[in-house]
């Protein structure tokens, strides 16, 4: 007899309402042998509530998601089914899981997905704002060059931006995208997406900065941004550049690659960058 083949199953699971939980998510959950979870408290919690009788639970969170790999791949070797779940939402996205599924297929065994409820595709939807191209910024970094060099390739973006954040600094974000972007620049402001409390707020981000500060955030956000529009080209300064640079330097591209990578991602002359990239500092 032919040894069963293992394989792993992504299943993405409720980002608020439980009701979202697909009939098939259900049934790869109940089959799996084990269920590799970003924190097995609240996965028990989804099972229980779900009816599903918990198999093995495995902890695969940020901090230990690359020691799990062999563990997993032991468990498909013996033909058993792993399940792969997040808190919230589709592993792999702003989410545990990419390490996990990038050394199984490695590995050779087979991986499935059971798409599902998505915080991105909900806030896009619900947006009204054009869709057909839009790029997801997840969170964005917290200070300093990177951060500055992220806001500007948004305000530059002519495609619709996704961003995930924290309440305690969702009213700081807006204002820097208010500063990056323009404040004409239109954005909605999605809160506890799918959950009793759900809020969709509209306006331009001069109006969103003025919303944060007269509403004590809760709850998780999700901001949508309109792109540049295409008569509107904003300056790029030399800081923003130069931080992009580093960026790129930082993740090992040469000189000339780093001044052709930030001048595209920037759509700035690559002259002007290359000779930013030369200066002496």
């Amino acid at each position: 007899m032919t040894p069963r083949r293992g394989r792993l199953v992504v299943v993405a699971t409720p980002i608020g309402n439980l009701g979202d939980l697909s009939p098939r998510a259900m049934d790869a959950l109940r089959v799996a042998d084990v269920i590799a979870c970003e924190d097995t408290r609240r996965t028990r919690r989804l099972l229980s509530a779900t009816g599903i009788s918990a198999p093995r639970l495995m902890a695969v969170h940020g901090e230990n998601e690359r020691e799990r790999v062999e563990a997993i791949v032991s468990i498909l070797a013996k033909g058993h089914c792993v399940a792969l779940v997040s808190d919230a939402g589709s592993p792999g996205v702003s989410d545990p899981g990419r390490v996990v599924v990038a050394a199984v297929a490695e590995a050779g065994y087979l991986v499935e997905v059971v798409p599902g409820p998505s915080a991105v595709v909900t806030a896009l939807s619900a947006s009204g704002l054009p869709a057909e191209r839009f790029v997801f910024e997840g969170f964005l970094p917290r200070k300093g060059p990177e951060r500055r060099a992220r806001l500007a390739a948004i305000a530059a973006d002519e495609r619709t931006t996704v961003a995930y954040e924290a309440p305690s600094r969702v009213a700081a974000t807006l204002s820097d995208l208010r500063d990056a972007c323009g404040p004409g620049r239109l954005a909605v402001v999605a809160r506890e997406l799918t959950k009793l409390h759900e809020e969709l707020w509209r306006g331009s981000l001069d109006e969103a900065v003025r919303w944060a500060g007269e509403t004590k955030p809760r709850g998780e956000f999700v901001v949508v941004i309109a792109g540049r529009p295409t008569s509107e080209r904003p300056a790029i300064d030399d800081d923003a550049i130069i931080a992009a640079l580093a960026d790129a330097r930082a993740a090992g591209a040469s000189t000339r690659a780093a001044a052709s990578e930030v001048a595209a991602a920037l759509e700035v002359p690559r002259n002007r960058v290359y000779k930013l990239a030369v200066r002496p500092t």
